[in-house]
């Protein structure tokens, strides 16, 4: 009898019905897990696993999950509930016992258990118990005839489900895929790695990871799997990057002096001095545009006030002087009309012609506005999504600059970059990108780091205030700073309660009042959040910046771009409803002058341990990079990047975050491998050839 050939797991494309027990009827509900193939079957890893070789008795339900050998001794039809077009449904009790106690089994929607479970009759039992109206109970329980050869003992995989795909349904249909093509797997990595770190063959991996047979075996299968992984993402990285190998001799040479004539001429005219970590982003930025063949794709980092606008404006001016357009795209009008504003007071002097365009420019303008965009009589515009609507023609867009780059979606990005011909891209975040996703969802961008601060910035000192116990001090705080000169904001999360809405959270609009009034009646109070027309909002932030306006009570519509030195307090109530980088950036709205500032988070009576640990982080640091490592464990990676919409980065057991040992390891393999064997012609690495070509397992441009 011939043997089978041997296949990469991701080219198993044998249809789910050539499995025994999957039927037409149910490939639709494996289609709504992502899963058409054998192959997507057996990559279709379980969340968990569950351990069920410990004997717990029932008598000790609220130790671990309970697994032991019942005896049924009665059932019973307890009552009905409503059920679809008013049909009434019973629900069935079953009473059993082992020898320490007895429970009851609540079984909703399975009537049929009652002729299975006959009274007098032992079976294995395992299932989340609770103790409830009187009786150890479960309603999320397995339960097997005690003569069967299965005890409920071994590691039990516990899959993502869609509707009408139950556990038992999975477990089913991995088996026998397993018994038919698991021997068959042919390992994805190079053999040299397998021996060096101890890992499962690949065969090995997928059967071990599903059904393990012991704790042991499992993680050293996950092992396997999460470097695989981690290589194969790693590797695909270089490869799209290998375009930029010669960078480094790139930027030595079209640098020079590392400043073009605008930008010296800018320079010359601040009143200020640039800080090490700005002169060193313009020339990478200025090595990287000077390269025509090779578009730029940066990321440039910086907290809170670091400057990062600024060197967008200079790489503003290096794209201006070769005759070409810029645009800086922002997600808000107000910090649109910022930059907008700070761009002609900059760059307008120096020869530049500046424009804004966001969806409220009016109809007249915006028509004379497009023309000379498309006539290339508009050297950089600063707007928002608006620049990239259908209508708007660049002459010759060659740098397209993203500030806030995770508020935009992967789509929006790349429709932005669409408007001119392979323009360079600068993406700004002041929330910084922790290096675990660096490596991963901006592993083929270049990046830079303002890690340094304009001199004279104080760090600003952040309080913890228990709502019901502080909130008269905090006032009493900031009327203090008030009376010195100085102004405040008061964050809220809600604009208005309402009776659809009604909540036990402050809103912006009852509180604006309380402070006006009540609290701060010597002051001007001022109220600003996302349903002002952004007329009234400009007319009142410029207000706030001329000190006409000393308290602003506002949303999250100031969370970013806002920059008012004289501001030194914010205070933030309900602060543990804010995310932490949120509650990082209007923290960042103050402290942006000489003066020492103050944020206050106002906490609720009744705080989660997730809101503690938020307040906890704000707290201790200010560092930018430590709060966002602590946001992407509390959030994930998807929100971070702005690839939540397109499913994370498209990894399926690895986790960047918890993985972050395995990731390093596998990035230096694969850039080991990439440069002393490019082509993967040494014989180790021709199963590397062999992926890439039968069966990439990341697309080419992985963000």
């Amino acid at each position: 009898m011939r043997a089978k050939a041997s296949m990469l797991i991701r080219t198993i494309k044998a249809p789910l019905t050539s499995l025994k027990g999957i039927g037409p009827a149910q490939v639709p509900k494996f289609a709504n897990l992502g899963i058409a193939t054998v192959g997507d079957l057996l990559r279709h890893y379980p969340r968990d696993w569950e351990d069920r070789s410990a004997i717990v008795p029932l008598a000790e339900f609220g130790r671990a999950q309970v697994n032991t050998e019942v005896t049924v001794i009665a059932s019973d039809w307890i009552g009905r509930s409503g059920g679809k077009f008013g049909r009434q449904r019973a629900i069935l009790k079953i009473y059993v016992e082992d020898e320490s106690a007895r429970a009851a089994l609540v079984c909703f929607n399975r009537p049929w258990l009652e002729k299975q479970l006959e009274v007098g009759r032992r079976f294995f039992l395992w299932g989340k118990f609770e103790y409830r109206y009187g009786d150890i109970q479960s309603s999320d329980f397995d339960i097997r005839p005690a003569e069967s050869e299965n005890r409920m003992e071994g590691i039990f995989p516990i899959y993502p489900l869609t509707e009408g795909l139950g556990q038992k349904n999975l477990h089913q249909a991995v088996g026998f895929a397993l018994q038919k093509y698991a021997n068959d797997i042919e390992n994805e990595l190079p053999g040299e790695l397998i021996t060096r770190y101890g890992l499962l063959q690949k065969s090995d991996a997928v059967k071990a990871i599903h059904f393990p047979e012991s704790r042991e075996r499992l993680e050293l299968a996950k092992k396997t799997l999460v470097y695989e992984e981690f290589f194969w993402h790693q590797l695909t990285l270089k490869k799209s990057r290998a375009r930029k190998k010669a960078d480094t001799l790139r930027q030595s040479s079209a640098c020079g002096s590392g400043l073009s004539p605008l930008q010296q001429r800018l320079i010359e005219r601040l009143p200020f001095r640039l800080t090490a970590g700005q002169l060193d982003a313009v020339a990478a930025i200025n090595g990287d545009m000077a390269d025509t063949d090779f578009p730029m794709s940066r990321l440039l980092q910086g907290d809170v006030g670091s400057g990062k606008t600024l060197v967008s404006f200079m790489a503003a001016l290096f794209i201006a002087e070769k005759g070409a357009q810029a645009a800086l795209m922002a997600p808000t009008e107000l910090l649109a009309r910022q930059h907008a504003e700070n761009a002609a007071s900059l760059l307008e002097p120096l020869g530049l012609r500046i424009a804004y365009l966001t969806g409220n420019v009016k109809a007249e303008g915006r028509k004379e506005l497009l023309q000379h965009l498309a006539a290339g009589e508009i050297d950089v515009v600063v707007g928002t999504h608006a620049l990239f609507s259908k209508n708007v023609v660049y002459k010759n867009l060659k740098l397209a600059v993203i500030d806030e780059q995770h508020r935009f979606g992967v789509n929006q990005r790349s429709m932005i970059m669409e408007k001119g011909e392979s323009p360079h891209l600068l993406m700004m975040s002041a929330t910084p990108i922790p290096r675990t996703l660096e490596m991963t969802a901006f592993g083929d961008m270049d990046v830079s780091r303002i890690l340094d601060m304009p001199p004279g910035r104080k760090e600003v000192k952040t309080h913890l205030a228990k709502g019901s116990e502080s909130e008269n001090r905090v006032y009493d705080f900031v009327r203090q700073r008030l009376g010195e000169g100085r102004q405040a904001y008061f964050v809220y999360p809600l604009i208005e309660n309402s009776e659809e809405t009604f909540s036990d959270l402050k809103d912006a609009v009852s509180m604006k009042e309380k402070l006006a009034k009540k609290v701060f009646p010597r002051f001007t109070v001022a109220l600003v959040h996302s349903r002002l027309d952004e007329e009234e909002r400009r007319r009142i932030m410029e207000s706030f910046r001329a000190g006409e306006i000393k308290v602003l009570v506002a949303t999250t519509v100031v969370e970013v771009g806002v920059d008012v030195p004289n501001a030194s307090c914010m205070v933030i109530a309900h602060a543990e409803r804010f995310g932490l980088s949120a509650l990082h950036q209007l923290r960042g709205r103050v402290g942006r002058g000489t003066e020492q500032a103050y944020c206050f988070l106002i906490y609720s009576d009744r705080l989660t341990d997730e809101g503690k640990d938020k307040l906890k982080v704000m707290r201790e640091t200010c560092d930018g990079f430590k709060i966002a490592e602590a946001d992407l464990r509390l959030r994930g990676p998807g929100q971070i990047t702005g690839t939540e919409q397109s499913g994370h980065i498209g990894f399926t057991i690895a986790d960047p975050v918890l993985d972050i040992g395995i990731l390093e390891k596998a990035r230096g393999d694969a850039a080991a491998i990439y440069e002393n064997d490019p082509d993967f012609a040494l014989e180790d690495h021709r199963i590397i050839a062999r992926v890439f070509r039968e069966a990439p397992p990341f697309p080419a441009a992985v963000v």
